[in-house]
């Protein structure tokens, strides 16, 4: 999901995705010429940023072109051990593939997510590992590794 996701945001049509839209920010929500202007001068920026986070994140976990596939043996366990700019990289990550998935189901707002409709199952658990990797940087902030 997140090769796709990468390819999604490296697509040169990326900014007629209404995904990939929802992805840049909306600089200035009353005026809608300055928030287009705005996503023209820094949307691509933006998209390539993601694109370099989902990149670190396929490395973490051996996809980016090693030898591990864990689709040959779908029991195959990854651990993965994260420093701090690999960390902010999955939550950016993260984050950016829930709001795809978001747009892709309609979600707009709590309202519309419907929790036990099967199509919104990664879309929970996505949010459910964000929460994990959130309170573990946390917690790491509160109580740094010792030297």
């Amino acid at each position: 999901m997140v090769g796709q996701f990468r390819d999604l945001v490296a697509d040169a049509d990326r900014e007629h995705d209404p995904a990939v839209t929802r992805l840049l920010p909306d600089a200035y929500p009353d005026d809608a010429a300055a928030s287009r202007e705005f996503r023209r001068l820094t949307g691509a920026d933006m998209l390539d940023r993601r694109a370099e986070d989902a990149g670190i994140v396929l490395n973490t976990l051996g996809m980016d072109g090693g030898d591990l596939d864990p689709e040959s043996d779908p029991d195959t366990t990854i651990t993965v051990a994260l420093g701090e700019t690999e960390a902010r990289a999955w939550m950016r990550t993260l984050s950016a593939v829930r709001l795809v998935l978001a747009t892709r189901l309609g979600i707009q707002d709590d309202d519309r997510h419907i929790p036990g409709d099967a199509r919104f199952g990664i879309y929970d658990w996505i949010g459910y590992r964000l929460d994990g990797l959130v309170t573990a940087l946390d917690r790491n902030l509160d109580h740094p590794p010792r030297a």
